[in-house]
């Protein structure tokens, strides 16, 4: 059988899962957010490729946020499941979408990378919205269809489902839905994470090798601080989680350990923005513009209440002088 939520490494492991959901959702939800109006405002005024898959993945990674607090009731309630069922297979699908969607966009964000340095004229002179577009409908497209095995799943023949109440949601399995979801989730990780990561090592390998040539050391930094933040992506975020899929492949069931390393992939929402900031000088200095208009709309309010402030000591100090030419 698959991991049961009573198959946990110690008691009340539930809240671990609960804080680091909640962790993400605080950290992720206002850096992605931020991430949306700079990205809508850069294609707004110069529209380019790279922006537009960015974009997408800022999107998907709200997604994965906006539903997340699902997860939480989920994990506070001892990893039972207490909402309505039809949340069940929803939050489950939008949930592994939004991951693989992030494997598959930083796949695209690493090509397109790679040919605006290896190519730089010919990448200037085709900015390629329209592919980048075709190719954001393709990743959606892939990713749900492999994740819509989470509605088969949920859905296949249990009787339970007629009365839509259930205790669990996406954890416990009979034997004749594991021979269908276990050969379905070692396919993902190769199509839907190995393909990516060989594709995404290639061509920052070969970035780095070109820049390694004249390029300057700011413009070297940004691109160093790009691969680290992929690449944390795809071996500390995904890769734990995708060698759950190969190992329950050979053993024929679903790793204890399974649910807790795929808490690693819920932290690509906090991973991804530092992509964003180091994927463009444009995006940095946009960002810390966005920041400091931030800044100046709590500044005055601040400095109301320190004139405020001012006032009343300068008050107080003259009621004293007041006091003491009267004695």
């Amino acid at each position: 059988m698959g991991t049961s939520p009573d198959r946990s490494f110690f008691p009340g492991s539930h809240w671990l899962y609960f804080s680091v959901y909640l962790l993400a959702f605080l950290v992720g939800l206002p850096l992605n957010l931020l991430a949306l109006v700079i990205f809508v405002g850069k294609l707004r005024r110069r529209p380019i490729a790279v922006d537009v898959l960015l974009l997408n993945l800022t999107v998907s990674d709200l997604l994965l946020l906006l539903f997340l607090p699902f997860r939480m009731v989920e994990a506070a309630s001892g990893m039972r499941w207490p909402l309505p069922f039809i949340l069940c297979p929803i939050s489950g699908f939008l949930f592994f979408t939004t991951i693989y969607l992030t494997s598959l966009f930083l796949t695209t964000v690493s090509i397109e990378r790679f040919l605006s340095v290896a190519y730089p004229l010919w990448y200037k002179t085709r900015p390629r919205l329209g592919q980048a577009g075709l190719v954001s409908v393709v990743c959606w497209l892939l990713a749900s269809a492999h994740c819509s095995v989470v509605y088969v799943m949920e859905f296949s023949g249990n009787s339970s489902y007629s009365q839509r109440t259930i205790e669990t949601c996406y954890q416990e399995f009979r034997e004749d839905q594991l021979a269908v979801l276990l050969p379905v989730r070692l396919e993902m990780a190769v199509v839907l994470f190995v393909v990516p990561l060989l594709i995404t090592s290639y061509c920052y390998s070969r970035l780095v090798w070109i820049l390694g040539r004249g390029a300057s050391h700011r413009h070297r930094k940004r691109v160093a601080g790009l691969v680290g933040a992929t690449l944390l992506n795809f071996l500390v975020c995904f890769g734990p989680f995708h060698m759950s899929h190969v190992m329950g492949y050979i053993l024929g069931e679903s790793p204890v350990w399974r649910s807790l390393v795929l808490l690693l992939s819920t932290l690509n929402s906090c991973v991804d923005p530092l992509v964003y900031y180091f994927s463009s000088s444009g995006f940095q200095a946009d960002f810390h513009e966005l920041l400091r208009r931030l800044r100046g709309v709590t500044a005055p309010s601040q400095q109301e209440g320190s004139m405020e402030l001012k006032v009343q000591k300068e008050g107080e100090g003259q009621g004293q002088d007041c006091t003491v030419q009267t004695v």
